[in-house]
């Protein structure tokens, strides 16, 4: 069952649990997230950077939709962190039913500018659109782009952008970082300012850079509000280690043999997710 974030998300907002939306770029982990959402019951949300858009080329998106259409869930497909106009555009011509505006490094007035063109347009065609305040630390090259410092969201600055730009959902940044956390790097969500947030708006929250967080601070960031946690480390470094690990027998080259239990580690990961955000069984409620 195919849908856009608003939708999907209001549904969440309303019954305290977050939608996982896990990062995808290739056939494998499209394939392990959609059995575990089949298998745990749970709301999914297929999130696709334009780096990995660009990698993985507009065709696998359509075979997203399809997949999407036949599934007993519900699912959205989400362009992650889109940071022009060009790329709004781009992904709703693919057939996105959501897309997020991230102008979260420019001044508050531009990124209210953008994030408003990017809902006009958007809404235009029923395709839902995130916005962000704040920033998001990154760990390492090989995760999302994110900034050297984290800059922490303004509590007062959400209440004029939301009602500035009309976003269906917000993304802010209270602390987590893209990618996984080296030893010496102790994650710590500021859920002060997250209390904040949701005491002046009603709208439903995002929380990225999920994976690595300590699970007790991931529940209650989910109690206090947050219906939409991104992972993409987690499951894609529990796939590929089982591949290292497979491929260790260097006899091996049938993807047949290769894949399945790759798959099986990352929806290992999925599962637990699922189980940690509320959202185990709450497809039902759709």
């Amino acid at each position: 069952m195919l849908m856009n974030m608003r939708d999907l998300l209001a549904v969440a907002h309303a019954n305290h649990f977050a939608v996982p939306a896990f990062n995808m770029s290739n056939n494998m982990l499209l394939r392990g997230v959609i059995e575990a959402s089949e298998e745990a019951n749970s709301p999914v949300i297929f999130a696709i950077h334009p780096d990995e858009l660009a990698f993985v080329r507009h065709a696998f998106i359509k075979t997203a939709i399809e997949e999407a259409q036949k599934m007993s869930v519900p699912v959205c497909i989400h362009l992650d962190h889109g940071s022009s106009i060009k790329q709004i555009m781009e992904a709703i011509q693919c057939g996105f039913t959501s897309v997020m505006i991230d102008a979260s490094t420019q001044p508050l007035e531009q990124n209210i500018a953008i994030s408003k063109q990017a809902v006009e347009l958007a809404h235009a065609v029923n395709v839902s659109v995130e916005g962000e305040l704040g920033t998001i630390g990154t760990t390492s090259p090989q995760a999302e782009a994110g900034t050297e410092d984290i800059i922490y969201v303004n509590p007062a600055d959400v209440v004029t952008y939301v009602n500035a730009t009309g976003v269906d959902t917000l993304a802010v940044a209270v602390g987590t970082a893209h990618g996984l956390y080296p030893k010496d790097r102790k994650p710590e969500l500021r859920l002060d300012l997250l209390k904040e947030i949701t005491a002046r708006v009603d709208i439903p929250l995002v929380l990225h850079g999920g994976s690595g967080n300590p699970d007790d601070e991931i529940a209650r960031a989910v109690k206090l509000g947050i219906n939409k946690i991104n992972i993409s480390s987690d499951i894609k470094n529990a796939f590929y280690q089982t591949c290292r690990e497979v491929l260790a027998d260097q006899g091996l080259y049938e993807p047949l043999m290769i894949y399945p239990a790759c798959i099986d580690a990352m929806k290992k990961v999925a599962h637990h997710k699922i189980n940690l955000f509320n959202a185990q069984g709450k497809a039902a409620l759709y």
